[in-house]
């Protein structure tokens, strides 16, 4: 059918058809599609990232700078979302099974040994520049924390990070850390396989708690609630440098070596320490 007939009953100009037909990809479309396959990729690799955090590896790994909301516009249009966030028909949403069982049972108080049961968990807080995120690993019996890791990420590689500045801390006194039980909620990060083979390197036992139940992982929240006190909520944050260097100064200053600890003997977790090398030596001898 010739085009000035079938302009003529649709009641178009022919000017547009031939502008299509001669670019029927504009420069619009070509970049979006290219950003589209950014994200998939960046989806294929971190398939729990929502789609801020799709955006914001997309630009650090291809380059690719878009909005959080063009971000958004694309991943729903084209099915892209979460597979954490993401609802399914017919099942709730509840957390995935968790992939230990609870070794722990909550009996904190029977732990008299150092490297024998090792709490973790994440915690996030708002700065600024965005939000910054701490998993930290605290010894059960001394309480000291044993390891952490800081990042703007709340990714499995975040847990990794922590898990292996534990080991390596503790590896620097020459204690052997094979066998001893690293106890967490069912986050995903704790459930990637990242994490799972971590632990699996350094002979570690993964154990979980239930879900919403904050009692079987209240010596982390604990310590959780004493950083809130004592630092996060100190004052406003206007970049994330500056909270994480607070952190850190407040973790190994503050609560290691000054803040005493009525459980420990009003000692403190490295003075506590201390004091059971001493014992263990002289058993020894």
């Amino acid at each position: 059918m010739p085009v000035a007939v079938t302009s003529r009953v649709l009641k178009i100009a022919r000017q547009p058809y031939y502008r299509w037909l001669a670019n029927p990809i504009t420069d619009a479309e070509w970049e979006e599609a290219h950003r589209l396959n950014a994200l998939i990729d960046a989806h294929r690799d971190d398939p729990e990232f929502v789609y801020r955090y799709l955006a914001d590896a997309v630009e650090e790994v291809a380059g690719v700078h878009m909005a959080h909301r063009t971000a958004w516009r694309l991943c729903h249009t084209q099915g892209v979302f979460s597979v954490i966030s993401k609802r399914k028909k017919g099942k709730g949403t509840r957390p995935g099974p968790p992939v230990h069982d609870d070794l722990v049972q909550r009996q904190f108080s029977t732990v008299k040994k150092v490297n024998e049961v090792w709490f973790t968990d994440i915690t996030e807080h708002h700065t600024g520049e965005g939000k910054l995120y701490l998993c930290a690993i605290k010894d059960a019996c001394s309480r000291r924390i044993i390891g952490y890791s800081i990042d703007t990420r709340m990714k499995s590689s975040l847990a990794v990070r922590a898990l292996n500045n534990a080991v390596a801390n503790r590896a620097r006194s020459g204690a052997e850390v094979g066998g001893c039980i690293v106890h967490s909620d069912r986050g995903s990060q704790f459930r990637a396989k990242k994490f799972l083979r971590a632990l699996e390197h350094h002979s570690l036992v993964g154990s979980m708690g239930r879900v919403g139940a904050a009692g079987d992982n209240a010596a982390m929240e604990s310590f959780f609630s004493l950083l809130q006190n004592n630092v996060l909520d100190a004052k406003p944050w206007a970049t994330r440098e500056e909270l994480r260097s607070s952190i850190v100064r407040w973790i190994e200053r503050t609560y290691h070596r000054r803040r005493k600890q009525k459980e420990l003997g009003k000692l403190t977790p490295v003075k506590f320490e201390e004091k059971l090398l001493t014992q263990a030596l002289t058993l020894a001898a």
